[in-house]
């Protein structure tokens, strides 16, 4: 599965059953890229926003290859106040619908994500686990 052809069937998903809370005006970013985003920094062990908004800046260049960002990444007052506002039912049933659709599209093959640390991730110099 390419992670293009799985993204668009993904925003489908979301602009279907995901109402953005945001006034149109004030949308600089496009809601499913800071879905996107957050999904993958707090897969990669990211704890808070700021964390969030780190990983996007430090994977900017990958996450341009998946996503058209023409504003840059989202400050972390743009992760923490999108999310606030979404409504938690509706983001769970996109969750769900993602879910399935991978795992249909992969036929049941995905990558075990289980919390359990990464060869060589723990970061000596900081005293922490980082997978990003």
């Amino acid at each position: 599965m390419r992670c293009s052809s799985a993204l668009q069937r993904i925003s489908s998903i979301t602009s279907q059953s995901l109402k953005d809370p945001r006034i149109d005006r004030t949308k600089r970013h496009d809601l499913l890229e800071i879905i996107v985003i957050a999904l993958c920094a707090i897969i990669c062990g990211a704890d808070s926003w700021v964390e969030v908004e780190e990983f996007g800046k430090a994977k900017e260049a990958w996450l341009r290859g998946l996503l058209k960002l023409p504003n840059g990444i989202p400050s972390q007052d743009t992760f923490g106040s999108v999310f606030a506002l979404l409504d938690p039912r509706a983001f769970q049933q996109c969750c769900l619908y993602w879910i399935r659709y991978i795992s249909s599209a992969t036929d049941g093959d995905g990558v075990a994500i289980d919390g359990k640390t990464l060869r060589r991730s723990f970061d000596r110099a900081a005293g922490e686990h980082r997978t990003w």
